[in-house]
């Protein structure tokens, strides 16, 4: 791997999963423990209608992406909260409808379709440099708005009746949330694509959820698991030949998995430990 790092690509690479392990490593907390990985997904999914309507219009596709996204959020926000629709519905119906867009886009372009298997399922080698200066502004833009707003989110975190008592404008914070979440999601669809974009905005936070509840901490070892887990599906793509963001994806999965299996393990050989002390006694 130390040798592939010689390779311009390779380093992109690199720092394209550093950059991307932070977005996720902090907006992934609020997404686990505000429980809206579903909302995430739509948002990600309906991002392709932006894809679409970059190469119809000549432009970046990822900056197509994130008009989407944004534009989605914002909309299944306002849906959830201001109709009767139920959630899981609006999520549904705008998911599918950036889909559709997606695909009405890209048949009316000129020429042939373009490959788009890179944006689906993400293709981590082949970030340019103008995307590794894009993510590191919404990186920039994510930790600002994160660090001005930290009591707010907290209290829409954990106990948003009481921010709604104390006068903190809750709607308003679940829109900028969803905001956050729709730039993380155009951070990561280079490197994982969108339909893999759910994993590792939720995996690491999940495995950080594991070790404390203090959301500072819990946001730092996020963004540290996420780092080891690019690095490492990185390594393993590279060692195996296989697809580098379904691999960062499968390890890091696998390690979550191995993770609660060894915690499952440890807490019925207490169990049983204080069953016998017990008994003893």
């Amino acid at each position: 791997m130390i040798d592939a790092l010689q390779y311009e690509f390779m380093r992109n690479a690199l720092y394209a999963g550093m950059l991307a392990s932070v977005a996720c490593g902090i907006i992934g907390v609020y997404v686990v423990v505000n429980r809206i990985v579903f909302i995430s997904g739509g948002i990600a999914h309906a991002s392709f209608g932006g894809i679409g309507l970059g190469y119809l219009a000549g432009f970046s596709p990822v900056l197509g992406a994130m008009v989407f996204t944004l534009a989605s959020a914002l909309g299944m926000g306002l849906i959830t909260k201001k109709t009767k629709l139920p959630e899981d519905t609006a999520i549904g119906i705008l998911w599918a409808m950036g889909m559709a867009l997606g695909i009405i886009f890209i048949g009316l372009a000129p020429g042939y379709a373009p490959d788009l298997f890179s944006y689906l399922f993400g293709n981590i080698l082949t970030v340019p440099f103008s995307d590794l200066i894009l993510m590191i502004i919404l990186d920039f833009i994510i930790a600002a708005i994160v660090i001005a707003l930290y009591k707010e989110f907290l209290a829409l975190s954990f106990d948003e009746e009481f921010g709604t008592v104390v006068g903190i404008p809750v709607e308003r914070l679940y829109l900028i949330l969803l905001c956050m979440i729709a730039l993380t999601v155009v951070v990561l669809i280079r490197v994982v694509g969108i339909i893999l974009v759910i994993a590792l905005l939720t995996i690491p936070a999940t495995m950080a959820r594991q070790f404390t509840h203090d959301l500072r901490k819990m946001m730092l070892l996020a963004i540290l698991f996420g780092a080891f887990f690019t690095f490492g599906g990185l390594w393993l793509s590279y060692e195996f030949d296989l697809a580098s963001g379904a691999t960062i994806i499968l390890f890091s999965g696998t390690v979550l998995l191995l993770t609660l299996g060894l915690s499952r393990l440890r807490g019925n050989r207490h169990k049983r430990w204080d069953i016998a002390s017990s008994e003893a006694e």
